[in-house]
């Protein structure tokens, strides 16, 4: 159970006795001042980042006596609780800032006194209880080899991503992606030239190196059709007033602490541009899920497998396209992989697994809603399960369900009040509705019937791409009968398979129930159950291999899998289209070639213009004095995170709209140089506008365009 494997060794440290973690914590708090005092540029960012993310969760990790977890658990863990350590610690300094009068608790100063204060109380009292936990120390040459080559990897994600940004040249980032395919295919195939011991470093690296190669694109945001520019609002609307008030702004959003006090603490502390906070600091937590995925099939499956396994889940766009753009959807799926490694652990003893389910429970919670009640529906119904069967679960309890559902309903209660459950309300009444629908396929949505096969394929290149990923799928339909047939050679503990059934049921349910698919979108779902299903792939692989050939199964399922797999993962890139000049939807790839609806309409590019506009509007404009005008895709992207300005104080243009006195309308450059004005569900000329004629232009920056009635 080792990140390095037999190349690092492992020594568990006695807090009592030799006081190593004392002064660990006292040396790492003091570099960490100083950099942050001194405003030391590079150094604050780099060791304030790997302090905040891993030294208060490693004390926690010490003080309940983790000593039994393997070195990709220990770093897991200690990021996990790091995250929970400072959002806890974000809302203490928040709500206590306010009882004593303090209308902006979250300061520079007063976070630096309250979680340096709470990191050493919590290592004095580890200290005091005789912690233990094994700590990773690397010894070998070769190894830092291995490691050099494969953090070459994300360096070149990040000089790609630049080159684009600078030269449209996007010549190192598809460099990049034949790179990831061959450290599959090596780490598959050649033991010697990647050792296993390596997997989990090599799925890390993978990780951060497909998510920066989309999420440093542009210096500024790209939603891909996400919500992060609202989520950037909600953000700098915090981290301006100095303080979180949970109604502010858009309060769905709001209530969660994922995308308002831990960016604001992250932004604060290290002196990082919220923008840049979101995309380089968010991702790279983000990169830590893969891992936990890994570190759960390789209990089942095998190194190698869940190597494979992990691969799949990455491979898959929505992890690098759209839920990038989700930040708090990230820090909730750490979280949630989490608290699966929690109740999967059967080495963890009864009272520190519940200490450590309450402690993730309350980051998942207070991080995304929908995933929170996917993962209650995911948990009660292997308990029940359990229960039916009378063969009762030791690692997930009633009381575990209960605490999530308190916590869960309490929380949305005190925060968002009726927002959040107003909101599952209307998608509860969008799925009954829906339900008459049910012999017609098109009620699943577009994504589910492509998925189906039953839409057309505009291309030749998207029927073949579907064809892999279609086989992608029936290697999961494999895994599961043989899991169900027990025609497979792996052991799948009980509560993993049946984690892995209710995934397979919920499946079904997404592709039978009219709009259900739709209520958080369908690529999102199926990202969220590549959890479970990514493993199936592997022994629908071995199952295949087995009925072709009972000898060398091992090396026929692997040699089938890279064969689905990496070109799967060049068409999810969209590298295979871009090569063939086809139709791309990759903005790091093909922005250079795409047409302006496409790059600003549909994936929410954000360039200069656009912010400098937004800026000036907010910062010249009384807000409360005028009605804003602009289109849907200068309202839910530009204006809201870069303006400040609420979707609900923007209304939108069309060729009817009647602009009265001191009304403002903000024209963005696809209304300007593109001509093209985007309604709810229509598209306009810019030239039926016609009342843009009769008003006063009083900005214009060459390509964004303010106008104010008179």
């Amino acid at each position: 159970m080792h990140l390095f494997g037999d190349y690092v060794d492992s020594y568990k440290v006695n807090i009592k006795g030799s006081k190593t973690l004392l002064l660990i914590v006292l040396l790492s708090l003091s570099v960490f001042c100083i950099v942050v005092v001194a405003d030391i540029p590079i150094a604050r960012q780099v060791i304030g980042f790997i302090y905040l993310t891993f030294v208060p969760g490693f004390i926690i990790l010490c003080l309940l006596r983790l000593e039994n977890l393997g070195n990709v658990e220990i770093i897991l863990f200690s990021v996990g609780f790091s995250v929970t350590f400072l959002m806890i610690a974000g809302l203490f300094v928040n709500e206590i800032g306010f009882m004593i009068g303090f209308s902006n608790p979250l300061t520079l100063l007063s976070l630096m006194i309250t979680l340096n204060s709470m990191v050493i109380a919590l290592s004095i009292l580890g200290h005091i209880k005789n912690g233990k936990v094994r700590f990773p120390m690397i010894r070998s040459r070769k190894t830092l080899l291995y490691i050099l080559f494969l953090v070459s990897v994300p360096i070149l994600s990040v000089v790609g991503a630049i080159l684009v940004n600078s030269f449209n040249s996007n010549i190192l980032l598809l460099f990049l992606i034949v790179l990831i395919s061959l450290v599959l295919t090596i780490g598959v195939m050649s033991e010697k030239l990647l050792p296993s011991k390596f997997y989990a470093f090599a799925v890390f690296v993978v990780a951060i190196s497909l998510l920066y190669h989309s999420s440093l694109i542009s210096n500024y945001l790209v939603s891909f059709g996400s919500d992060v520019t609202t989520e950037l609002g909600v953000f700098k609307n915090t981290q301006n007033n100095s303080y979180w008030g949970p109604a502010e702004f858009v309060p769905r959003f709001g209530s969660m602490l994922s995308i308002t006090i831990l960016p604001t603490l992250y932004s604060n502390l290290l002196n990082i541009d919220p923008t840049w906070t979101f995309k380089v600091l968010f991702p790279l937590i983000f990169s830590f899920v893969p891992l936990g995925l890994y570190q759960i099939s390789r209990n089942y499956i095998g190194e190698k497998y869940a190597f494979i396994a992990a691969f799949l889940f990455m491979a898959e766009q929505t992890f690098y396209f759209e839920v990038v753009a989700l930040n708090r959807q990230m820090i909730a799926e750490l979280f949630f992989i989490l608290l699966l490694l929690v109740v999967l652990n059967n080495r963890i003893k009864p009272n520190t697994r519940m200490a450590c389910f309450m402690i993730f429970a309350f980051g998942l919670v207070t991080s995304h809603y929908a995933l929170s009640e996917i993962f209650l529906f995911f948990i009660s119904l292997t308990f029940i399960f359990s229960f039916l069967v009378k063969r009762p679960s030791r690692n997930i309890t009633a009381s575990m369900i209960a605490f999530f559902f308190v916590l869960m309903f309490a929380w949305y209660i005190y925060t968002s009040g009726s927002a959040v459950f107003n909101s599952i309300m209307d998608y509860s009444n969008y799925v009954y509705n829906q339900i008459g629908d049910f012999l017609n396929p098109a009620s699943r949505g577009e994504l589910v019937l492509r998925g189906l096969g039953l839409e057309p394929s505009p291309t030749i290149w998207n029927t073949v791409s579907r064809a892999f990923a279609y086989f992608t799928q029936l290697l999961i339909v494999l895994g599961f009968i043989g899991l169900v047939t027990k025609r497979t050679r792996f052991h799948i503990e009980r509560n993993y398979s049946t984690f892995i059934f209710v995934a397979v049921a919920f499946l079904s349910a997404l592709l039978l129930v009219p709009g259900l698919a739709e209520t958080l979108k369908m690529t999102r779902f199926y990202h969220i159950l590549l959890f479970f299903l990514a493993p199936l792939s592997v022994i629908g692989a071995t199952v295949l291999a087995s009925l072709l050939s009972k000898r060398k199964v091992e090396l026929q399922a692997s040699i089938l899998l890279l064969i689905v797999l990496i070109p799967y993962f060049l068409f999810q890139t969209n590298f295979v289209y871009e090569v063939t000049m086809s139709d791309s939807w990759s903005v790091p790839l093909s922005k250079y070639r795409m047409d302006s609806l496409r790059l600003y309409g549909v994936f929410g590019f954000i360039d200069a213009y656009n912010v400098f506009g937004a800026r000036w509007l907010s910062k010249t404009i009384h807000m409360e004095r005028t009605q804003i005008y602009a289109d849907s895709v200068s309202q839910r992207n530009v204006l809201i995170a870069y303006g400040l300005i609420p979707l609900g104080d923007v209304e939108i243009l069309s060729n009817v709209t009647k602009i009265s006195t001191n009304d403002t309308v903000y024209l963005s450059p696809l209304n300007v140089v593109d001509g093209i004005v985007v309604g709810e569900s229509y598209l306009l000329n810019s030239s039926e506008l016609s009342f843009v004629n009769e008003i006063n232009k009083i900005y214009a920056n060459g390509r964004c365009e303010i106008y104010k009635g008179t």
